[in-house]
């Protein structure tokens, strides 16, 4: 496939609650349905765990079992994995977005902005730097679940093409979800990819999945069925993403700004 185009699949799939072992076999089982042009896969939040918060029994160091699960993935499937993981170090914990090519190099982000709510700031340590990845053609700005409410730091300063939001999105907000994903990728003139769980967690909460690919105009590419264990595929076009911002170019008339971490 030319690098001017990038398969891209999304696994919305129901979580074992914080059973590693349980939920590896569980995608490696999916896994086994991905086509052999998918280049890039990409897991729900915490797809070890759940969203849970027990993290002095469940992070792993970044050499943990986990992800050397990933690297061994992505090197059998020869595809990139992505997906978030619960992540002890130097004392402390993080919500970090992995993404591991199948050479077994691994890139990495740490989620900003922590989930109050649901008291993830009071486990978890936010991350001081937004990154971006470069897969083939496409610039990927990695989000992690409650990210997406936040448009600053996800606004498009002409640095990438495809935002990535992996998530534990409850389905009572199912509508907020969608909307956003949507939004994202219409101010941002870029693709969104937003995959989310599926199941009922151990606190109660229930997810629907929802999942969704997005075009830079927001059209649908690929949609989860509510509720239901599925893989969303697309294939995004570099060059029709070009020709689009060269049509409507909006994104060099918007605001400049600098984002301040603390």
């Amino acid at each position: 496939m030319p690098d001017t185009q990038l398969y891209i699949a999304l696994i919305q799939t129901d979580l074992v609650w914080e059973d590693a072992e349980a939920n590896q076999r569980r995608l490696e089982h999916l896994f086994q349905q991905l086509s052999g042009e998918t280049e890039l896969v990409v897991l729900p939040e915490m797809f070890s765990t759940g969203f849970s918060m027990q993290v002095e029994q469940l992070a792993q160091e970044m050499d943990g079992p986990t992800v050397s699960w990933l690297k061994e993935q992505a090197a059998r499937l020869d595809k990139v994995v992505a997906g978030s993981v619960m992540i002890r170090e130097n004392q402390r914990y993080y919500n970090r977005f992995v993404f591991v090519r199948p050479s077994g190099q691994v890139e990495s982000y740490d989620k900003r902005h922590l989930f109050s709510m649901g008291e993830e700031h009071l486990h978890f340590t936010a991350g001081a730097e937004r990154k971006v990845f470069q897969l083939k053609a496409f610039r990927i700005l990695p989000q992690v679940c409650y990210d997406l409410r936040f448009p600053v730091f996800s606004r498009n300063r002409s640095d990438y093409d495809l935002l990535i939001n992996c998530a534990n999105w409850p389905a009572p907000r199912s509508e907020v979800w969608q909307t956003l994903l949507k939004a994202r990728a219409i101010e941002n003139q870029a693709y969104v990819a937003g995959v989310n769980r599926t199941g009922i967690d151990a606190n109660g909460i229930r997810y629907s999945g929802d999942s969704l690919l997005l075009d830079p105009k927001g059209k649908i590419m690929a949609s989860g069925q509510s509720g239901t264990e599925q893989i969303l595929t697309a294939n995004l076009s570099k060059s029709s993403l070009e020709r689009f911002r060269a049509k409507f170019p909006a994104l060099p008339d918007a605001d400049d700004f600098t984002l301040m971490f603390s």
